[in-house]
């Protein structure tokens, strides 16, 4: 609920900081005196179309800070959470309008888009009055109300889960479709294709290593020259080799006569010469190896030329031409194999579609019973709101064409006021104060069903008075039992219901800019509220008889 307002230089409010409590509140005062700017400024805080109008004269700002008090679970949270905005204890809104024409606008002191705000502003609180545009004549909610009414949420839910299912199984046939059409007109090129791949036989890293043999091959001779030479430094007469083995068998002859002097040279001899045996097996291995017939190059260079030329003409590198024959070889068979999963999609779309219809007629029919119970419930509220001859019903229209994530029905409210006028929309009922009823009438059954926490009420009752007025006064008063109620009103009836009664007053005040009109907001004591009925009862002069009314109106409240 709506727990503060404060408000900084908006039009006539220079400085004003309220506090709200549950139940119904009252906001009276003379006509002029200031209370739709305090709606204005409210309305600001929740999202409503900035204007530099709204500025006080002579001010570079206007500043408007509301702060709510909200359970764990409620809605607003949820959306806040899921845009990034955390929020601790109470939610508080600022919203900052510039006097040229900028608004920019804050929840916990994180910025925050004025989309955002007015979707989180709808989920906090419903501002109605004798012209409201919004509420509950936006047709686009009545689906919504109405549900909220039966506690048809669950079924609601149901049919969405159907609804996703056979969406998702249509698209998976319809692609189907569309990659057998596309296969059967390129069957030829396909064949063909994969016959092509399938007789070159690619591997992924064949490229590379086509490049390197072909690279080796083309030098190998170069390769086997160099060899060639190091074998010949090693080998024949007059050597390195031949002289150390020479040195190795003289100095064999006299090792045992030297006392083991010799033994670490002749060891050191003996290493050498393994290493110059291993050094020559490497020479005739790598003479082998650089043995190549000229025909494996031009096989070689064959096959590489005939991978690229096939990679150019698919428009892919080399490496990508074995996903591409898998590509193909799958398009084919989704040809050979597409009626089979033509068939099973399409049944199971048909499975799904089944199920879709069957839970969006159940929820449709669930609706209309739903309907019927609102129709009584609200046609029960009017009488007394002396719309004894008015008739209410709400349309339910129904059909599988209109099928969505919600169902298959368009629900709208209808009234007429009178006998032998066709029922309408709500919107076209010719008289402000009649509107105004019958929202109050809907509120009332519609109840916390629905519903945003926070009520607010602007001159509902303009019109109206004795019986109705009460009668009005209330309904409001049950409302309350379970929502916050504010209202702005000129009836005593309905003031006189309030849990709390706050006067708004418009006066001037000398400052050091001079004279200007401010407006100020009171909240009555018991005796000064009584005072403020007795002056709705009577007018500008209070009487003895008013102050006796006002006495027996506040007695009889709740």
């Amino acid at each position: 609920m709506l727990t503060a307002l404060s408000i900084r230089d908006i039009v006539l409010i220079e400085k004003l900081d309220l506090t709200f409590e549950g139940g119904l509140s009252v906001l009276s005062g003379e006509t002029g005196a200031g209370k739709s700017i305090l709606l204005d400024a409210l309305g600001l805080a929740l999202g409503a179309r900035g204007d530099s109008s709204l500025v006080r004269t002579n001010e570079a700002r206007g500043i408007v800070t509301a702060s709510f008090a909200l359970p764990k679970d409620h809605l607003v949270l949820q959306l806040l959470a899921e845009e990034g905005v955390e929020v601790e204890g109470e939610l508080v809104i600022r919203r900052i309008q510039s006097a040229d024409g900028k608004s920019r606008a804050s929840i916990n002191e994180q910025p925050v888009s004025i989309n955002l705000l007015r979707q989180v502003g709808g989920l906090l609180a419903e501002i109605h009055g004798q012209h409201d545009d919004r509420a509950l004549v936006d047709v686009a909610r009545h689906r919504d109300l109405l549900d909220a009414f039966g506690g048809l949420e669950e079924k609601v839910a149901r049919v969405e889960r159907a609804w996703h299912a056979w969406r998702a199984s249509l698209e998976a046939l319809d692609g189907q479709k569309k990659r057998v059409k596309r296969a059967e007109a390129e069957r030829e090129f396909l064949e063909h294709s994969v016959k092509e791949l399938r007789d070159l036989s690619p591997r992924s890293d064949e490229e590379e290593t086509l490049a390197q043999a072909r690279q080796l091959m083309m030098n190998a001779e170069q390769f086997a020259a160099a060899v060639a030479e190091a074998r010949d430094a090693l080998s024949g007469d007059g050597t390195l080799d031949a002289r150390l083995n020479a040195a190795l068998r003289k100095l064999e002859r006299r090792r045992e006569q030297a006392l083991g002097k010799l033994d670490s040279l002749c060891a050191a001899l003996e290493r050498v010469l393994q290493e110059m045996a291993e050094a020559q097996r490497a020479i005739n291995e790598a003479e082998v190896s650089f043995s190549f017939n000229p025909t494996d190059l031009e096989k070689a260079e064959e096959r590489l030329f005939a991978l690229r030329a096939l990679a150019r003409k698919h428009r892919v590198q080399v490496s990508e031409l074995p996903a591409l024959l898998h590509r193909f070889e799958a398009d084919l068979q989704s040809i050979f194999e597409g009626g089979d999963m033509l068939r099973r999609l399409e049944q199971a779309e048909k499975e799904a579609r089944a199920v879709y219809d069957k839970v969006a007629e159940e929820l449709s029919a669930s609706r209309k019973k739903a309907a019927k119970a609102l129709d009584q419930a609200v046609m029960a509220e009017l009488p007394p709101l002396k719309l004894e001859r008015a008739k209410f019903q709400t349309l339910v229209e129904s059909g599988l064409e209109r099928a969505s994530a919600q169902g298959i029905d368009r629900v709208e409210f209808l009234v007429t006021a009178n006998p032998g006028v066709p029922l309408a929309p709500l919107m076209r009922i010719a008289s402000g104060g009649e509107l105004a009823r019958f929202m109050l009438a809907l509120k009332v059954v519609l109840a916390a069903r629905g519903s945003a926490p926070t009520l607010i009420f602007d001159e509902i009752d303009t019109g109206v008075g004795g019986a109705v007025a009460d009668a009005m006064g209330s309904r409001l008063y049950r409302l309350s039992e379970r929502l916050q109620v504010l209202c702005v009103t000129h009836s005593p009836q309905v003031a006189a219901r309030a849990s709390r009664h706050l006067l708004i007053a418009k006066m001037e005040e000398v400052g050091g800019r001079g004279a200007r009109m401010v407006t100020r907001v009171m909240p009555l004591s018991s005796k000064s509220r009584r005072e403020e009925i007795a002056r709705m009862l009577s007018g500008a002069l209070v009487t003895e008889e008013a102050r006796a009314q006002a006495d027996q109106l506040l007695a009889q409240r709740a």
